[in-house]
């Protein structure tokens, strides 16, 4: 079986990554696999570095005109059995380019969160004829596609397949040590959180729960390191870190490479978000039995049981979260129990190996 992986994004993230853990599983079930997308972005120089075939997009973009016609040929020249979709634009893409050139190829998209809005024109192509299935990173993401988006009659598209992890690269790379990287004080307990700077990881939230924690609740041993690409919103944030007067307690690191291999480091992982599919920090976490404390975020709430493997707290209470985070620096029985579970579920159910099965009949049923 052949599949060509469809994704125009020029930065990584969560989709990208994914990618990088499914592709090498699929292959070992046989499948071909060829991605198409952005010239110049991280994912070509993945696939590159990877042996994975790469088709670099017309014009820099997917969605670029050229690259209707283009896919077109692409499809009559490899003939695939499968078209999977990992990004918005990609999307765009396959849908006019199926309707000016019927590509007669069955096509799965992997939809990983949910925006604050839905364009018109968004939700006409996710609910486009020819799209098979529409795969679901959580049942919160099925649930928020079936009251927001999906007519009635393409509900029974939307199939959940949870991500997973390909524990081969989280094979440790980096061997710094964080407090001395920064200038971070030895003393310090590590609250630790790895998201790019965008606003559905919300880290106005997690910056209020540092100054809650540090001016409120007198924990005063603590630093946060942040670890995330710089973005726009990224000055903004450095703005409320002085505001806060949290200069002393917070590190921005900017974009790691090998990022998880800090986690271990972290005393506790703490996660912000206001909107999200399901993060993938949160499985890697559990893999490196690093406890977590979260906001009930999407799907986030289907692989954390409140007191049981985690700590989750309402979206924007940066109090609870806060508390949350300081049972679990203070309590070293309640920090093991939930390395102990975490680690348990992960290797039961968030395993990559798992999610490729899991794909692989899914194309299959689609023949």
């Amino acid at each position: 079986m052949k599949v060509i992986h469809l994704n125009g994004s020029g930065s990584w993230g969560g989709n990208e990554q994914q990618m990088a853990d499914i592709i090498p599983e699929l292959e070992k079930l046989g499948i071909t696999n060829i991605v198409m997308g952005r010239p110049n972005a991280p994912l070509q120089a993945y696939c590159l570095e990877n042996n994975i075939p790469f088709i670099e997009a017309k014009d820099g973009k997917l969605s670029r005109k050229k690259n209707f016609r283009f896919l077109k040929e692409i499809v009559n020249s490899e003939k695939p059995n499968m078209l999977h979709l990992h990004s918005s634009d990609s999307v765009t893409l396959f849908t006019i380019s199926d309707l000016l050139y019927n590509l007669k190829t069955p096509t799965v998209f992997s939809k990983k969160g949910m925006g604050r809005s839905m364009s018109t024109l968004s939700i006409y192509k996710y609910n486009y004829k020819n799209i098979n299935r529409i795969i679901c990173v959580s049942e919160a993401v099925k649930k928020s596609m079936e009251q927001e988006v999906m007519k009635k009659k393409n509900r029974e598209k939307l199939v959940v397949i949870y991500d997973g992890i390909n524990v081969s690269r989280l094979v440790p790379v980096r061997e710094e040590n964080l407090k001395t990287l920064f200038n971070i004080p030895s003393e310090k307990q590590l609250i630790g959180n790895i998201a790019n700077h965008a606003p559905a990881k919300d880290l106005p939230t997690l910056l209020r729960m540092m100054h809650h924690l540090v001016y409120s609740l007198k924990k005063t041993n603590v630093h946060l390191v942040q670890i995330g690409e710089f973005t726009g919103m990224t000055e903004e944030i450095k703005v409320l870190q002085n505001e806060l007067g949290l200069m002393d307690y917070v590190t921005f690191t900017d974009f790691q490479n090998n990022a998880t291999d800090f986690l271990p480091q972290f005393d506790v992982c703490v996660m912000s978000s206001e909107r999200e599919g399901l993060p993938l920090t949160i499985y890697e976490a559990f893999y490196k039995r690093v406890p977590v404390a979260s906001t009930k975020s999407g799907g986030i709430p289907e692989v954390i049981v409140d007191g049981e493997n985690g700590f989750l707290a309402e979206v924007g209470d940066f109090k609870m979260l806060a508390e949350k985070t300081i049972q679990i620096l203070e309590d070293q029985t309640l920090q093991e129990q939930f390395r102990k579970n975490s680690y348990k579920l992960f290797m039961d159910k968030f395993n990559a190996s798992k999610t490729a099965e899991h794909t692989l009949n899914l194309y299959k049923n689609l023949q």
